[in-house]
């Protein structure tokens, strides 16, 4: 019986130690993109993604002040967090600089290594789409349709021709997104139905996948799609959907309906990227899963140094039982930022830390990795 029970603890150890290591970025490996031999890399996409095209837009928007970008050289660069997103640390593993601002005219940027496109607050349908729908948009008319007109501008000033643009794509990663969110969530905090949000789905997914077949047109090889977070982990819908009701929140006290919603969504998203494949066979179309890339970090976040006391509350934020109200928010006077933004996920209530992008980007690189077919 002794030896039965050290047994079954040596298994749980080795378990644990397992899933720590498949969390924590590769030693030996520190650059795993660089074996696709990528020399740029085009995002589209919202705030998940803009390294600076929205201060751009509007310089008194809340990401372009501190405490946002606190943890990335002090300086509020426009990205939605304290430090660096997703796509930097993407950038890193391929061995590429940071991607400047598509709308940063600074001739000093480097912007031979690609691009970002992405604007905080952007839809993936057209703005006059949402609002014909009653859906009204708050930061930026910069929707992926813009986005794709911008790219389009950009490659016809660095392209002689077509063939000469497909030579120069081929080598290039191209991030789609995430793209989409936004149609939603501007619809939840509205007060939508989620019955309405459903009817949204196909609309967004087609606007999506019609992006993709667009920047394949450009000549574009290795494409990456996301699909949305396990949004009813996040403190903006935990506060705004709050309720007494246990039933509504799964073990993890995140909202049952929204996650079964990210689902139901994500879902429809791979579906529509299964038919692209089929449609170019010679492309490679890959699903960024954030989903389960946050569900990872989010069970195993004591493992990883998060303190799990704080796991559902803003690091940045201050009021009800999640540091967050959309009253007054990050940024604001007087709003408080948590000692060690290190030990959080959350940043703002709708965004993440530093430290939980670079767990998620790890997951999601290689995740990612065996389907663009380096």
């Amino acid at each position: 019986m002794a030896n039965t029970i050290a047994v079954f603890s040596l298994l749980l150890t080795l378990s644990t130690t397992f899933s720590l290591l498949l969390l924590l970025p590769h030693c030996i490996d520190a650059q795993p993109l660089k074996v696709c031999n990528f020399d740029a890399i085009y995002q589209l996409g919202d705030s998940l993604s803009d390294t600076g095209n929205l201060i751009r837009e509007v310089p008194t928007s809340t990401c372009a002040r501190l405490p946002y970008g606190q943890n990335f050289l002090n300086n509020a660069t426009g990205r939605c967090s304290n430090g660096m997103l997703m796509i930097d640390y993407f950038a890193q593993a391929a061995g590429l600089p940071f991607l400047p601002p598509y709308l940063d005219r600074n001739t000093s940027v480097n912007g031979s290594h690609g691009k970002n496109f992405a604007v905080a607050g952007a839809a993936a349908l057209p703005t006059e789409v949402l609002v014909k729908k009653n859906i009204s948009v708050v930061a930026t008319n910069s929707s992926l349709n813009v986005q794709l007109d911008w790219m389009s501008t950009y490659f016809n000033g660095i392209c002689l021709n077509g063939e000469d643009c497909a030579e120069k794509l081929k080598t290039a990663l191209f991030m789609v997104g995430e793209i989409g969110g936004n149609d939603f969530n501007f619809a939840l905090v509205q007060g939508k139905p989620i019955e309405e949000l459903r009817n949204l789905v196909p609309e967004v997914v087609k606007a999506i996948k019609d992006a993709v077949t667009r920047i394949i047109g450009y000549g574009a090889t290795r494409v990456a799609v996301p699909g949305n977070f396990p949004i009813g982990c996040l403190p903006i819908f935990l506060t705004a959907l709050q309720t007494n009701n246990s039933a509504a929140y799964d073990e993890f006290h995140c909202l049952k309906e929204m996650n079964d919603f990210a689902i139901y969504y994500n879902d429809q998203l791979k579906q529509a990227l299964e038919g692209l494949r089929k449609e170019n066979p010679k492309v490679a179309v890959a699903y960024g899963d954030y989903y389960n890339a946050f569900q990872s970090v989010y069970r195993n976040a004591s493992l990883l140094g998060f303190d799990i006391e704080s796991l559902q509350k803003a690091c940045c934020g201050a009021g009800g039982d999640y540091d967050f109200t959309l009253r007054k928010g990050c940024g604001d006077p007087d709003v408080p930022v948590c000692p060690n933004p290190d030990k959080r996920i959350i940043w703002d209530g709708v965004h993440l830390t530093q430290q939980a992008y670079k767990y998620i980007s790890d997951w999601l690189i290689r995740d990612i990795l065996p389907n663009l077919h380096c």
